[in-house]
């Protein structure tokens, strides 16, 4: 790694079309070689932001971006996408955010803290989202699965690869691979991806606390590369008034190509 590289960007009041659900965000995320391991406003979908917390069905709204799956229609444009506001920092990495709605209601009152920690050739975030729903009645998350269509669960913390990951390989634990873990339940899911321009491979491994809800994966290495660990993959989550979803997630990001025996080498160590 140089000197001077960067390995995140995390923009906190992004200045993005209102269409695409403006939100907190990390990209670039880099390997400790400095290879970029996101992609950001790519032009199959401009609201997908590197790494961000999302919810593409909250009891009606799209804090997700885009058209919304409706079910027995598809794809509709609604008005209806709301945004994720900054309003301060607490603490050096400790961040509060509000999700206002398109009518411009707060609905949740998030804190969101971050860590890293770093190793000789990898290193990764640790991210806890704290969800404490204001709105004065039952919250809903959902995803394009709950409303009827195949295999897209996709609701909460998303990460989006570089167009040259696209085509990589998809890793699990127990030797498991491919993109027929989507929906899969896995303690962890790694993406294997190679680099434009220089000679080197990175992997991103992604977990959930195990007192996350649902487990479920949404993944594909085609037509684009993605890794989601699904809220509500196939079925809906509620959150009642007044009461706050904990999630805890770790990104980790590994200089070349790793297979299934270090990253369980590696996850094993880690505590939540």
């Amino acid at each position: 790694m140089g000197a001077h590289t960067a390995l995140f960007r995390y923009t906190y009041r992004p200045d993005t079309p209102a269409f695409e659900c403006p939100c907190p965000s990390f990209h670039p995320l880099r390997s400790l070689d400095g290879d970029v391991v996101t992609g950001y406003r790519p032009h199959d979908h401009r609201w997908h932001k590197g790494l961000a917390m999302t919810a593409s069905h909250l009891s009606g709204q799209n804090f997700w971006g885009g058209a919304s799956y409706v079910t027995g229609k598809g794809y509709r444009v609604l008005p209806n996408v709301g945004s994720l506001v900054h309003r301060g920092f607490t603490g050096a990495w400790t961040e509060e955010i509000d999700w206002i709605t398109a009518a411009g209601e707060k609905w949740i009152a998030e804190r969101r803290t971050i860590d890293y920690v770093f190793d000789y050739d990898s290193w990764w975030l640790d991210l806890t989202f704290e969800l404490h729903n204001v709105r004065g009645e039952a919250l809903e998350f959902g995803s394009p699965t709950v409303f009827g269509r195949d295999q897209a669960g996709y609701c909460g913390f998303f990460w989006r690869g570089p167009r040259s990951f696209t085509g990589g390989t998809i890793l699990a634990p127990d030797g498991r691979t491919g993109p027929e873990l989507m929906g899969a339940r896995a303690d962890w899911l790694a993406f294997v991806g190679a680099h434009d321009e220089v000679d080197r491979m990175s992997t991103v491994v992604i977990q959930g606390d195990p007192a996350n809800p649902s487990g479920r994966w949404f993944v594909r290495n085609e037509p684009y590369p993605v890794v989601n660990p699904s809220l509500a993959f196939y079925e809906p989550l509620r959150l009642p008034a007044d009461e706050t979803l904990r999630l805890r997630y770790r990104l980790m990001i590994g200089c070349g190509a790793w297979g299934t025996g270090r990253i369980d080498e590696v996850v094993r160590t880690w505590e939540w």
